[in-house]
């Protein structure tokens, strides 16, 4: 089992680049590059199949990057917008309560 700061270590993009590079040019499996290098084979194989997808080469309806990023980004905003909304309606069943009195 893996310690905590294995799981949660984050790869530069030119690390993944590298790293997916050499799977498709050495002829060895995923699996044999990242005990190499010292990643998850799990973790190399979503870098390949997500390079796959973003040279176009994916299943339909897969997510290229950049499309995951934006779709992150608007979840984000629209997490903020709901909270937001929750805040201004509870504030306007105070003050409407206030005027009441």
């Amino acid at each position: 089992m893996g310690s905590k700061s294995n799981r949660s270590r984050r790869y530069t993009e030119e690390f993944k680049r590298d790293a997916v590079a050499l799977v498709r040019s050495s002829g060895k499996t995923a699996t044999e590059v990242a005990w190499e290098i010292g990643v998850s084979a799990e973790g190399l194989r979503n870098w390949v199949k997500q390079d796959t997808i973003d040279r176009g080469q994916g299943a339909p309806g897969e997510l290229m990057s950049t499309e995951r990023e934006e779709l992150r980004r608007l979840r984000r905003q629209n997490r903020e917008q709901a909270e937001t909304i929750e805040v201004l309606r509870k504030a306007a069943v105070f003050f409407a309560k206030e005027s009441d009195r």
